[in-house]
């Protein structure tokens, strides 16, 4: 998979440029609902094939990623925690 393929099933999926899995997940299932053939004209058909293999992409590049459990990964990842950090020894802001 190419970056510009990737990015390409991130627009067909409306996802911005971060999502979280259950994000992905919740975005997939709304789309497969309005576009799935059942329930619209031809064109849904169509769509709901893009939608599908969009999603397979997705997950292919979400299930390789590698999670880092590094305090510094933490922090990005929990940012009330990073700003707890930062301003507990303040203080002005341990009060509050």
């Amino acid at each position: 998979m190419t970056h510009r393929e990737l990015l390409s099933a991130v627009r067909v999926l409306g996802l911005g440029e971060r999502a979280t899995l259950a994000e992905i997940k919740d975005r997939y299932r709304t789309l497969v609902k309005r576009h799935h053939p059942d329930g619209g004209g031809a064109e849904d058909a169509v769509d709901i094939y893009r939608i599908i293999e969009a999603n397979k992409l997705v997950m292919e590049y979400v299930s390789s990623y590698r999670y880092g459990f590094s305090e510094q990964e933490y922090l990005v990842q929990d940012p009330e925690e990073r700003l707890r950090r930062r301003f507990t020894t303040d203080p002005l802001w341990e009060k509050g």
